[in-house]
C-alpha cells in the first residue's frame, strides 16, 4: 500500500514545528497568524486584537517610513508587527512579563520583522530616552494599580500621537460639564454620564490585574486631564490623542510631584469626541 498521501509535505511539516513550538510558549493572549498558524485560535474574544485592529487601522497612515513607535504593555507583540509592517523605523515593545515578551520575539522572529523588546514598567518609562512619533498604550491603563499615574508618565513619551484604549464599563454618554461645582451639590455624581472609575477590590473577568475601569466619561476626561487633545474615536475603547502642550513647559506629573500643579484659572472640562450630549 502507498504511504505517499501519509507523508507530510514540507510545508505541513514546517507548519506543524510551529505549531508545537508555539504551544510550547504557554498561552498566548494576542493572536497572531504566525505564517498561517494562528497563536490563540480559541480565544474567549475570537480573532483578538485583530477584532480590534481593523476599526482603528485607517485612523493610522499606512505608511510610517522613518516613524518611531513605543509599545507600552505589548503582550505578544501584536500592534508592534503592525506597526513594523507599515514601515516604521524603530519600534520599542515593552512588558513586565517575561512570557509576553518571549512570545513577541518568537513572533518577530518567524516573520522577520526587526522589533526590539524589553522589559520595562509602565513607571520605569523615564529610563527610557527621548519620545517617540507613536505611543500605543493599548490594554494596559485598567490593569494599573495607579492607572492615571501610568497614563502621566506615558504622556512624557509622546512626540506624536497617542493610541489609546481601555475596557469601559458603565454609561457611554459623554457631556458637557461645568468646571466647577459648590461643595453641597451631589446629585451630579448620581449621573450616569458624569466621569467615574469602578474599583475592582479582587478579580473581575477571573484576572486581579484589573484594578480600575472607566466610563467613556472619565476615560476622555483623564486623557485631557493628563495634557493629551483627542484627536479621533475610531473605535469604543480606542482614542487618537495628540499633546495638548504642557503646563509652563512642564508635565503634569512632574508637578505634581513637586507638589505644584493646580487647575489652570479658569479651566474647565469639556464634552467627548464628537458626541457629546449637550
Amino acid at each position: 500500500m502507498s504511504t505517499s498521501s501519509q507523508t507530510p509535505t514540507p510545508e505541513s511539516a514546517d507548519h506543524g514545528e510551529l505549531a508545537r513550538q508555539i504551544r510550547g510558549m504557554g498561552e498566548w493572549f494576542h493572536n497572531l497568524n504566525l505564517n498561517g498558524v494562528p497563536t490563540a485560535p480559541n480565544h474567549f474574544l475570537g480573532d483578538f486584537p485583530n477584532i480590534k485592529w481593523k476599526h482603528i487601522a485607517s485612523a493610522i497612515p499606512a505608511r510610517l517610513d522613518g516613524a518611531t513607535v513605543l509599545d507600552i504593555g505589548c503582550n505578544g507583540g501584536f500592534y508592534s508587527l503592525e506597526f513594523k509592517r507599515r514601515g516604521a523605523d524603530y519600534v520599542l515593545g515593552i512588558d513586565v512579563d517575561e512570557r509576553y515578551l518571549n512570545q513577541a520575539r518568537f513572533a518577530a522572529r518567524t516573520l522577520d520583522l526587526d522589533i526590539e523588546f524589553r522589559r520595562c514598567s509602565v513607571y520605569e518609562l523615564d529610563s527610557i530616552p527621548g519620545q517617540f512619533d507613536y505611543v500605543v498604550f493599548m490594554g494596559v491603563f485598567y490593569h494599573l494599580r495607579y492607572p492615571v499615574l501610568g497614563l502621566d508618565l506615558a504622556v512624557k513619551k509622546v512626540a506624536g500621537q497617542m493610541i489609546f484604549q481601555t475596557m469601559l464599563r458603565g454609561s457611554q454618554e459623554t457631556r458637557q460639564w461645568e468646571g466647577d461645582y459648590p461643595f453641597w451639590r451631589k446629585d451630579i455624581f448620581q449621573d450616569p454620564a458624569f466621569p467615574a472609575m469602578y474599583f475592582i477590590e479582587k478579580k473581575y473577568s477571573s484576572d486581579p490585574t484589573n484594578w480600575w475601569i472607566p466610563n467613556t466619561a472619565a476615560a476622555e476626561s483623564i486623557l485631557r486631564s493628563a495634557g493629551l487633545e483627542i484627536a479621533s474615536h475610531p473605535e469604543e475603547e480606542t482614542w487618537i490623542c495628540k499633546p495638548a502642550g504642557s503646563r509652563n513647559g512642564r508635565y503634569v506629573v512632574d508637578l505634581e510631584f513637586a507638589g505644584e500643579l493646580i487647575p489652570d484659572e479658569g479651566e474647565q472640562s469639556h464634552g467627548g469626541s464628537g458626541n457629546a450630549v449637550e
